[in-house]
């Protein structure tokens, strides 16, 4: 009796021990399937944490664009949208640990360096091969972006610009002029447009110029001066500087406080956020502000008109300085960063959403949708359903998806418009005009101790630029001052990082 105990002993431990070996090799096989198919026997959930564009509605349930990208990639996606610009929101959500699958912060960042060096992202590199259109962007311009040679996410980084100088083209028809195109010229503009009331209000009061708060809406006069680099400049020795030891910079200075103090310039340009700066643009407050165009240049001259049927919108180049120098905006080196978490229950697909997301056939989904549903073709023209697109989130005249744009890429980037839009050619002339005045940076990396120093630094930087130009404080002292300053609450340690990855990159 006890042999046959002991022989149904082991024969039951034997045959769970089949059992268990046939469910491991059941399981094996199924995901050498899945690797070989692409395809799972359920969908995957896949949470994506993402900044917005405030220009698109909300992801409602139900929606058909979202069912498309699960049935393609066996998923099941549930986008967390927080708003444009919202990274506190982002950074709080993934402080408590509850990690998304995919997330997207800006770049770089404080949250950004710390979720790599805390383990919090996974490297891409291995699912590269599943990523070829992530993988081709990287090799071609983004290698620099690598964090201890491993690809952290997609670092989508802009390649064109869109700020220009916007004006009153009806306030310049009526005053006789002509788009300025010397600081000389542009002087003079701004001072008819102060004095000569060509909004005919009856009143001398419109600025020649609006900004909203901050300076760098300021720096195409500093370009103009001969800053010839957007990040940092050389000193004597050849090593790397900030930008307001440069003589361009004192020189721009002294232009625009002589603007301040001719009140040329809008005096309540702090207060301003874009809203109210368009704002007194549309009602005759202000001739000149520099403003992002493309897909705004149809809005911003709508709303213009609203105010007053006859006015017009007119955008140019930066005016030129002395030496015949121009410059609008300093080329990106930050952008958006789409990654992997370490909690991600299926770090391939999740790799193959992000691949999607940036793809062609990903593009054409979250711009146009579903052929035959949301648009349909004759010949080369695309016929928009709008109702059908409204009904999955669409915005409207012909634009995207809301998981089209702030993720991974914005409509500039592939210079995309719909062909519905109105001005679409003054738009992609806009963007000429900003990419063309583009400035080189020194560097084409940002350190770490930038990111980390950028709070402190850049505050301390507006601060005296401010206070120089509205007269607060005098040209020459401020900037000796703001030398020292800056450099004693960590200047110096940034000083160092960059000369180190200045002098690396010259040697590649």
């Amino acid at each position: 009796m006890r042999s046959f105990k002991k022989w149904m002993l082991t024969a039951i431990v034997a045959a769970l021990a089949l059992s268990t070996a046939a469910c491991t090799r059941g399981e094996s096989e199924t995901k050498q399937d899945d690797a070989k198919t692409g395809k799972t026997s359920s969908p995957t959930k896949l949470v994506f944490l993402t900044p917005g564009d405030n220009a698109a509605k909300a992801i409602t349930p139900g929606d058909r664009i979202v069912a498309e990208i699960n049935k393609r990639l066996n998923i099941d996606l549930e986008v967390k949208f927080v708003p444009e610009s919202g990274y506190e929101k982002i950074n709080v959500a993934m402080a408590t640990g509850d990690l998304p699958d995919i997330v997207t912060i800006n770049y770089p960042s404080p949250s950004l360096s710390q979720w790599i060096s805390e383990g919090l992202l996974v490297p891409l590199d291995d699912y590269l091969p599943v990523m070829p259109t992530v993988k081709q962007k990287i090799e071609s311009n983004l290698t620099w972006t690598a964090v201890n040679g491993k690809y952290y996410g997609y670092p989508f980084i802009e390649e064109r610009a869109n700020t220009a100088l916007a004006y009153r083209a009806d306030w310049l028809e009526t005053l006789g002029m002509k788009p300025p195109q010397t600081l000389d010229e542009f002087y003079e503009t701004l001072k008819a447009i102060a004095a000569k009331d060509p909004g005919k209000t009856g009143k001398n009061d419109a600025y020649g110029m609006t900004g909203e708060k901050g300076v760098s809406q300021f720096n195409f006069i500093l370009f103009a001066y001969g800053l010839p680099h957007g990040d940092w400049v050389l000193d004597n020795s050849g090593k790397p500087a900030p930008i307001f030891e440069h003589p361009a910079f004192k020189q721009g200075v002294q232009y625009l406080r002589k603007l301040w103090e001719e009140k040329l310039i809008d005096p309540e340009f702090l207060l301003n956020d874009t809203q109210k700066r368009e704002q007194k643009f549309y009602q005759g407050k202000a001739g000149f502000m520099a403003a992002p165009l493309f897909r705004h240049v149809n809005r911003i001259e709508t709303s213009l008109q609203k105010v007053n049927p006859n006015g017009k919108l007119g955008f140019m180049a930066p005016p030129a300085g002395p030496d015949g120098k121009r410059g609008m905006n300093a080329a990106p080196k930050g952008g958006l960063f789409t990654a992997i978490t370490k909690n991600a229950k299926d770090k391939a697909k999740a790799a193959k959403f992000i691949e999607f997301m940036l793809s062609p056939e990903g593009r054409s989904l979250l711009e146009l949708g579903i052929e035959g549903i949301h648009y349909t073709k004759q010949g080369d023209k695309i016929v928009y359903n709008e109702a059908e697109r409204a009904k999955d989130g669409f915005a409207a005249n012909g634009w995207a998806h809301p998981l089209a744009w702030g993720n991974v890429v914005w409509p500039l980037t592939e210079n995309y418009l719909p062909q519905t839009e109105p001005q679409a050619d003054r738009a992609k002339q806009s963007v000429d005009i900003a990419t063309k005045n583009m400035v080189p940076n020194l560097l084409n990396t940002t350190t770490a101790e930038e990111v980390e120093l950028s709070g402190v630094l850049g505050e301390l930087y507006t601060q005296y630029y401010l206070e120089m130009i509205t007269g607060k404080r005098d040209i020459d002292a401020g900037i000796a001052e703001l030398s020292k300053k800056w450099r004693d609450q960590g200047g110096n340690k940034v000083l160092d990082a960059v000369n180190k990855a200045y002098q690396a990159q010259n040697k590649k």
